[in-house]
């Protein structure tokens, strides 16, 4: 199994490097949020809305993070319908790959892409404080414990929803479909994170929500990690974020496996 998986895992990724245009395409959204969101507004927070963070635009920096790390995978499972429209997953379901190593193959690919987005991000944001505009202000050493941390909040939340929408890409037949259905996943997951809004702003009942929310989770690991007086308005530590957020990826990662499974099974 673990041959098939490294070859299926190898065509993957050679699929995604040759579409160069894909890939500039998915650079856009990011460059997009970072300079006309997060520029325009770049308004004086207090401290206690922003949890700490020296600027809204660090704030919103390290939110677009766990944002872009959970929209860049929205296409891998539409990428699955086309190929069964097209007759590719029909082609490589008649190899001797198993189901188990046809959707781990996708997982390990499609996570590379949303994975270099969100960190593509943060250097992004950073570099844009170099040029006379709002930019990332890390306002404390990230240690090497914290920039594992920060790896690990970013690798865990990109390959959970990669493994959901990916699944769900299995289950499905069209694409008008699957678009309905992960938008209506996709989107109350992300506006009602502490992604993107001054938390402090947020209703109480809409931050109690949030405070369980994977991609909140994330990005609190993140700000915490790069935002020095970000430490007092958090409840937990990093680590216990990532327990957390480790909880939510176990739960998602086996219902999107057996949701897979049913879809791979062969037809009796």
């Amino acid at each position: 199994m673990m041959r098939q998986l490294t070859a299926l895992t190898r065509r993957e990724l050679l699929r995604i490097a040759r579409n160069p245009q894909a890939i500039g395409a998915s650079l856009l959204l990011p460059v997009l949020y970072l300079i006309l969101f997060g520029q325009g507004f770049n308004l004086p927070y207090p401290s206690y809305y922003i949890a700490g963070a020296p600027d809204y635009f660090s704030y919103f920096s390290a939110g677009m993070a766990g944002f872009v790390a959970v929209t860049a995978t929205l296409f891998l499972g539409a990428n699955v319908i086309f190929d069964r429209l097209f007759g590719v997953l029909k082609r490589t379901s008649a190899t001797p790959a198993t189901p188990a190593s046809i959707f781990g193959s996708r997982l390990l690919a499609g996570s590379v892409q949303p994975i270099g987005l969100a960190f593509l991000v943060l250097g992004l944001a950073a570099l844009l404080g170099h040029v006379g505009l709002a930019g990332l202000s890390v306002t404390q050493s990230v240690s090497p414990l914290g920039a594992l941390e920060i790896v690990a909040a970013i690798v865990i939340l990109s390959l959970m929803f990669a493994s959901l929408f990916l699944a769900i890409g299995f289950s499905l037949q069209q694409p008008q479909t699957y678009f309905a259905v992960v938008n209506a996943i996709n989107l109350p997951v992300l506006l009602t994170s502490a992604a993107l809004y001054p938390v402090g702003r947020l209703p109480d009942w809409l931050k109690t929500i949030a405070s369980y929310n994977p991609v909140t989770l994330a990005v609190e690991v993140i700000r915490q990690n790069l935002f020095s007086g970000s430490v007092g308005y958090y409840t937990y530590s990093p680590g216990i974020y990532l327990l957390g957020l480790a909880g939510w990826a176990v739960g998602m990662f086996l219902f999107a496996v057996v949701l897979a499974a049913r879809a791979l099974a062969p037809a009796r």
